[in-house]
């Protein structure tokens, strides 16, 4: 399952994250059951409003998170298990799904964005002014609430777009640049083109083998 927080993506661009079901080594994500799907649902209604998503300075998503807690606001951190290694020691940690981001379900007036905004450690909320921020869609919350809670196996994967330069990082094609113009969840269509000739080649590749170019 692939997701694209439109919000989070625009952003880099123009300016510059009790469980049940979880899964083992990189196990498919389980169906839900039903009683669990109402809790989800129940989560997405407990609050009213758009979603909006809150920039944090490093490490700073939980200090956040909990500051906008005890003041009312409804923030929403999604985490996922990581393993870290400390002192030579590897463990498994519980670590932001989208680091530096997490997320606020609310009507933001004035006098809400204006508490929000005194968070220590938020850099800001997304958009341009506090009365013209950028919202989330329903539908992709409503996917990192089911991922959250299902405490299925997560991995970081780098946004691509269709019509992005992307590069190859593993295998034989390794370092090959070409254009992305298909993307599905696990595999893509890369345009290779010779421009002097003006003739271009497509073949089939592994999605989670690309980064951007």
């Amino acid at each position: 399952m692939r997701l694209a927080l439109s919000a989070i993506g625009s952003h880099r661009s123009a300016a510059f994250p009790g469980k049940l079901g979880c899964t083992k080594g990189g196990e498919a994500l389980p169906l839900i059951a039903d009683a669990h799907a109402s809790s989800v649902t129940a989560l997405t209604s407990a609050s009213s409003g758009p979603w909006y998503a809150l920039w944090t300075h490093s490490h700073c998503e939980q200090l956040v998170h909990d500051q906008l807690q005890q003041r009312g606001l409804p923030a929403f951190l999604p985490r996922v298990d990581r393993w870290s290694r400390r002192r030579g020691v590897r463990r498994l940690i519980k670590a932001p799904m989208f680091p530096s981001y997490l997320f606020l379900q609310h009507p933001m007036d004035k006098d809400t964005y204006l508490a929000v905004s005194r968070a220590r450690g938020l850099v800001r909320v997304l958009g341009e002014r506090w009365d013209r921020l950028a919202e989330i869609p329903h539908g992709e919350m409503e996917a990192i609430q089911r991922i959250d809670a299902a405490c299925c196996r997560v991995l970081p994967f780098p946004y691509l777009k269709e019509g992005q330069r992307v590069r190859i990082t593993r295998g034989s094609l390794a370092g090959v640049e070409g254009l992305l113009v298909e993307s599905r969840p696990n595999k893509g269509l890369l345009v290779l083109s010779v421009h002097l000739l003006q003739r271009s080649v497509a073949m089939s590749v592994d999605a989670t083998t690309v980064v951007p170019a």
